[in-house]
């Protein structure tokens, strides 16, 4: 079991460090990144850091996919894509409370693992859609009136996106399978992710465009979406 920890550490503290070398992450954010991966693989194992591991990564690539292009579209992330601290627990902070209860609740470890790939899988399917739909979208379209909009506003989407975004979701799917084997749960997670992407898009249109809500709140609550939607759809089933 020590051993396993010291692995751990060494593994997180590794993958911080370079982050934050690369630009990926600033120091504070690196930090916090450490402490999420600990707190969740104390919870739910190998599996649910596995997750927050492949939500990173495919965030990064994306984010880092034909930079220019986007910069001189306007539409890059801001910072050069130089996550903070409070971004990671936009993404990752609803996974951690959930690990936490995993902790408290050992017996249920499962079931919170199932509800942090659905956080994952909205999280993935928002990062994707956004960073590459902007890119590949053909028409763009305002998430409440359907009227054509301007590419990378706050609640602005595309088919394109839509779909990268669903491809997203399915990918984190997969990952859960590692641990779960393919179940009914695998359209669950597919589901999550996209009701969460899709509530994320009404936020932006309606509270963030107006100044009503931070960009990170706004993920935040993208990632509690699908948690719930996740749950909902254990329970129906």
């Amino acid at each position: 079991m020590l051993l396993q920890y010291i692995f751990l550490l060494i593994l997180l503290t590794g993958g911080a460090l370079t982050s934050i070398w690369t630009g990926k992450l600033t120091t504070v954010a690196g930090i916090t990144g450490i402490m999420l991966g600990l707190v969740i693989f104390i919870g739910t194992g190998w599996l649910g850091l596995l997750l927050m591991a492949f939500f990173f990564l495919l965030g990064t690539l994306a984010t880092a996919w034909k930079r220019n292009k986007k910069e001189l579209w306007k539409i890059a992330e801001r910072n050069k894509g130089r996550r903070s601290a409070t971004q990671v627990l936009a993404n990752g902070g609803m996974a951690g409370i959930l690990a936490l209860l995993a902790i408290v609740w050992p017996e249920k470890a499962d079931l919170f693992t199932l509800l942090i790939a659905g956080v994952f899988s909205s999280a993935t399917a928002d990062t994707l859609s956004s960073e590459l739909g902007s890119l590949y979208g053909s028409r763009f379209y305002n998430i409440l009136s359907f009227r054509k909009d301007t590419r990378g506003l706050d609640g602005v989407i595309s088919l394109e996106g839509t779909l990268i975004g669903i491809a997203g979701s399915f990918l984190v799917a997969i990952v859960t399978s590692v641990g779960y084997g393919w179940g009914l749960y695998i359209l669950w997670i597919v589901i999550a992710g996209t009701i969460g992407n899709l509530t994320d898009s009404l936020l932006g249109a309606t509270l963030e465009r107006r100044g009503l809500m931070p960009n990170d709140l706004v993920n935040f609550l993208n990632t509690v979406a699908g948690a719930l939607v996740m749950f909902l759809l254990l329970k129906i089933h």
